[in-house]
């Protein structure tokens, strides 16, 4: 059995990491956890939050890229905004049942 706090803590790190920056640091921090943590809840997350990240900079490149026609800039806007909530509802789903691999909608799941 794997601990429940442990599980909570390492699968709210692994969303939250893109909080800390918008450099490798936020995505380091799920791949560490992945390749450390033996809970596969924990795995799981982690790989989720990977893949979250992964798109989140495909998409900002694709619409930094659109802002030259200015659909991007809305696009960008969008994106911003889902970078700070989906991970906000991820850490509340996972801290409301740790047992749970949070799966954001929306993306490719590269990992």
């Amino acid at each position: 059995m794997y601990d429940s706090d442990k599980r909570k803590l390492l699968s709210v790190l692994s969303h939250g990491a893109i909080f800390l920056s918008a450099t490798v640091l936020s995505v380091g921090l799920p791949i560490a956890i992945l390749f450390l943590s033996e809970d596969p809840v924990v795995k799981g997350n982690a790989r989720e939050s990977i893949n979250f990240h992964l798109n989140i900079y495909l998409y900002g490149v694709v619409f930094g890229i659109l802002t030259m026609i200015l659909i991007g800039f809305p696009l960008l806007f969008l994106l911003l905004a889902a970078m700070w909530i989906l991970p906000i509802m991820a850490i509340v789903k996972v801290l409301s049942d740790p047992t749970l691999i949070y799966r954001y909608p929306f993306i490719f799941r590269l990992v």
